[in-house]
């Protein structure tokens, strides 16, 4: 159960969120839709002192874009909202993929895309009831001193299980940040650490406030195959990305490749887009990026699957999505 003693803020304004975070330091956390948050309070992986909630600012949901400024989404936009957004369904098609793969409606209903790029990390050693870790001796992402997936090392291999992220990884997209100091922007890629405890890039006092995706991608088309025990619900075992412009003699003009579940961060295949560029469908090429993203993916035993298992999905998503973008601008194969 979360705990009683847990005090809960209701800032309304961006500057008070800030505030309270800053004031409160480590015993302070940020909730939103709650869909991540409160399962882990509840299995006492957490214990704040305070739970800053975000809900009522109202100022960081809603989806906006132009030809000019591109695409931007509020944090506190939920997964639903986006998913009935037309310009995010025809122009930003492999967001739409990914988000339509999270969970399920009610999940999506109150889940943000905040809140979806700052999931926890999760491992099978980690996201158990207290008692169990308790019997476990912990594990070195909470109350232990070891990591039960690599045990001789000192890193923890907990996995990115969100779908949002590689999705936006594909279009290029940046993050607003607010902050004490006031505002700024990164992109997303150099918001993950590759670290299954320090996993991304807010400063203590931080928060997510919008996504940014240029105008230049508007239009790309885009998808997301997913890999998960159950067809709905499931967090990823593995995640693939796929975006492609392809101009009508089927020659690729740009492609992205990213993958998500199969490191402590979502990751993009960098060799991907240098290989695709200029280049016409064929086997050869669709198994050479596939083969990539197995190099690129590290899976290990974090989740009910084999490490042998998923990467050979990986590289089964990565071909039927390369495929798939290259028949969807063409028809055929050239």
């Amino acid at each position: 159960m979360i705990g009683e003693s847990v005090r809960v803020e209701r800032p309304r304004t961006v500057e008070g969120a800030v505030r309270l975070l800053a004031d409160h330091g480590r015993e302070a956390m940020v909730i939103a839709g709650g869909t991540d948050v409160v399962p882990n309070l509840q299995m006492r992986l957490f214990a704040p002192r305070v739970l800053v909630d975000l809900k009522p600012l109202r100022m960081l949901c809603g989806i906006e874009f132009s030809e000019r400024e591109g695409l931007r989404i509020g944090a506190l936009t939920t997964l639903t909202q986006l998913l009935s957004a037309p310009v995010v369904r025809d122009k930003f098609s492999a967001l739409a993929s990914a988000v339509g793969t999270i969970a399920g409606p009610l999940q999506r209903n109150m889940g943000t895309l905040g809140g979806n790029l700052c999931l926890e990390t999760r491992c099978r050693w980690y996201n158990q009831s207290h008692l169990w870790r308790t019997a476990l001796g912990g594990c070195l992402k909470k109350d232990g001193s070891i990591c039960h997936v690599a045990p001789s090392g000192a890193f923890c291999w907990a996995a990115w299980s969100g779908d949002s992220a590689p999705a936006l990884l594909t279009l290029d997209a940046e993050i607003e940040i607010a902050g004490a100091s006031g505002t700024r922007r990164i992109p997303l890629r150099e918001f993950y650490k590759n670290d299954g405890m320090d996993r991304i890039g807010l400063r203590q006092g931080e928060i997510l406030t919008a996504v940014h995706v240029s105008p230049r991608m508007a239009g790309r088309r885009g998808v997301y195959h997913k890999l998960r025990v159950r067809g709905s619900i499931d967090y990823p075992l593995a995640g693939v990305a796929v975006t492609m412009d392809v101009d009508a003699g089927g020659i690729c003009r740009d492609a992205r490749v990213a993958l998500t579940a199969v490191n402590p961060a979502p990751v993009l295949v960098h060799q991907a887009s240098e290989w695709l560029t200029g280049q016409k469908l064929s086997a050869d090429l669709i198994e050479r990026v596939a083969h990539a993203a197995i190099q690129t993916g590290k899976p290990l035993t974090t989740s009910a699957s084999t490490p042998v298992y998923r990467r050979d999905m990986v590289k089964l998503l990565t071909r039927r999505a390369l495929e798939e973008m290259w028949f969807a601008h063409n028809g055929s194969a050239q």
